[in-house]
């Protein structure tokens, strides 16, 4: 046994079979449930039947559905076939699918039927996709999920290793999807090790033993799985011997019923996106949530105004912000009272966490200078089918490899590591810097607004000017209340000059934010004021 997913799963498959192993929660009735040795099982069955299609060792298994047993059962049976499970967004339109389904070298689909026109026009131009597997109906393209489990075969799967491979594709916020590819026993290691509260395991066997030692925990992943976070939320949970709660797409309402009925102790959420709705969900007061002690926020920030609303109507939860990405791994932890608006800080949890300058150099606590995260040790190894921007993000310097994570920031005299913002999100108008999550998080605290993105546009004057997007709680506030909130806490340069309002924000599943999306939204906008001002 090695640091491997699947042999680690089966390790617990025969030492903890008859725990839970996950639970898909569903408050009309429909709730499922598999014990660690039956969703060993069910995996083995889906393994035989794409190895029987001819899904052979390194190749991509797409994996296109909503959380769901089926979902984490594919992931399995990918694994223990030495093939590479690829997650495919479920929002994506035909387009988008078709782009990743080529340039992830899709040779089989795992999808659910309410895609079905979307994966047939898609699946046209994927010229090495052959295989597809349709779960919650039939396709005359595609064999029904349980037709695959039909047959049931010995376990003679090939020996597998650490250095097998495991894709992460993340959709990002500014460019097309890309394939983050790991070695599985340095995923292990950047998830936590097997121990995240603690000195990473040893050895596989002492996963197990620790596992097979630990008292009942209830671990709920409300963001989607097809989203990198919730995978390995799965993953930490299972090295510890917990159940794991889902719900089959994200409702707030439907989450907080989940927690009161399975008794969680821990969520994991992705930002703003998930948190405003879920404070707004506790603030009727109609579940009861005293099992939960933890509430983790991974994959996007939380602004100090909803943390703060979460921590009042939660008191006796532990509310915590981690940092990390698809790149990294989990890497530190907000420090408390941080958030964009007082300036997010970060006490790194891994000593190979460091601040490099322009010249790759690490740049000394308390000098004041400027550099980007740089992780080294167990990081992703590059991007599938991408070398430039492999060549560009993982770089090597005095013969260690160094993963750039392109977040802006300084090291305080106290080791902690102060987080300016995505440079690639970086507006600079008229020479000054701003970072768009310190004038979102401004933004989110007025109460007329529910959710908000920032963006630079075209400027004729300063190049670049800044713009938002909000999404307000029903009547929209006037510019120029925002205005008068945003100049009472931010410099004048920092302050948005054009305002658009939108009925619902565009973010991807997990809560992150598409900026592709605000920037047309805001340039669109500013194209109606300019067209305003002059009639």
């Amino acid at each position: 046994m090695e640091f491997n997913h699947a042999d680690l799963f089966e390790g617990l498959a025969d030492a903890i079979g008859d725990r839970t192993a996950v639970v898909v929660f569903d408050s009309a009735g429909g709730t499922e449930r598999r014990t660690y040795a039956e969703l060993n099982d069910e995996a083995d069955r889906l393994a035989h039947h794409l190895r029987a299609a001819g899904v052979e060792p390194g190749g991509h298994v797409g994996i296109q559905l909503y959380n769901g047993v089926e979902y984490v059962a594919a992931l399995l049976a990918a694994l223990k076939i030495r093939a590479v499970p690829v997650n495919v967004n479920y929002r994506y339109v035909e387009a988008e699918l078709a782009y990743l389904y080529d340039d992830a070298d899709l040779v089989a689909l795992v999808y659910d039927a309410e895609f079905e026109d979307r994966v047939e026009t898609a699946a046209a131009g994927a010229s090495l996709l052959r295989h597809r597997i349709v779960v919650g109906g039939r396709s005359p393209h595609a064999v029904s999920y349980p037709d695959a489990l039909a047959e049931r075969a010995a376990a003679d799967f090939p020996e597998r290793s650490g250095q097998d491979v495991y894709i992460i594709y993340t959709g990002g916020t500014t460019g097309m999807p890309k394939g983050v590819m790991w070695r599985c026993e340095d995923l292990f290691m950047a998830f936590g090790g097997g121990n995240p509260y603690g000195e990473p395991r040893r050895t596989p066997d002492e996963v197990i033993e620790a596992a097979k030692g630990s008292g009942p925990l209830v671990m709920m992943a409300a963001a989607p799985l097809m989203h990198g976070a919730a995978q390995m939320a799965t993953f930490i949970g299972w090295w510890m011997g917990a159940t794991l709660v889902y719900t089959r797409r994200f409702d707030a309402a439907e989450v907080l019923a989940a927690i009161e009925a399975e008794k969680v102790f821990t969520v994991n959420i992705t930002g703003d996106a998930m948190a405003r709705p879920l404070a707004d969900a506790i603030a009727t007061g109609s579940h009861d949530l005293s099992s939960l002690g933890v509430l983790s926020s991974t994959g996007a920030i939380l602004s100090g105004s909803v943390r703060d609303r979460l921590q009042e109507l939660l008191p006796n939860v532990m509310i915590l912000d981690n940092f990390g990405s698809s790149e990294s791994g989990f890497t530190a932890s907000g420090v408390e009272g941080s958030s964009p608006e007082s300036g997010m800080r970060y006490r790194p949890n891994n000593a190979r966490l460091r601040v490099l300058d322009d010249a790759l150099t690490e740049v000394e606590p308390g000098s004041g200078v400027i550099g980007q995260v740089a992780k080294s040790g167990h990081i992703a190894f590059g991007y599938y089918n991408d070398p430039t921007k492999t060549a560009k993000t993982f770089v090597e310097v005095e013969g260690v490899r160094w993963l750039l994570t392109g977040d802006i920031a300084t090291v305080e005299v106290d080791g902690t590591i102060a987080i300016f913002g995505r440079g690639s999100q970086c507006i600079n108008t008229g020479g000054e810097k701003v970072y768009p999550e310190e004038i979102e998080a401004v933004l989110k605290r007025h109460p007329a607004v529910f959710d908000a993105l920032v963006t630079g546009i075209p400027d004729e004057r300063f190049g670049s000017r800044v713009a938002a997007v909000v999404q307000p709680y029903g009547e929209p506030p006037s510019a120029a209340d925002l205005d008068a909130h945003c100049r009472a806490v931010l410099s004048g340069y920092k302050v948005p000059r054009t305002y658009a309002f939108v009925p619902e924000m565009q973010r991807s599943p997990a809560g992150k934010a598409d900026y592709r999306w605000a920037k047309h939204i805001a340039q669109q906008a500013a194209v109606h004021e300019n067209a305003s001002s002059t009639d």
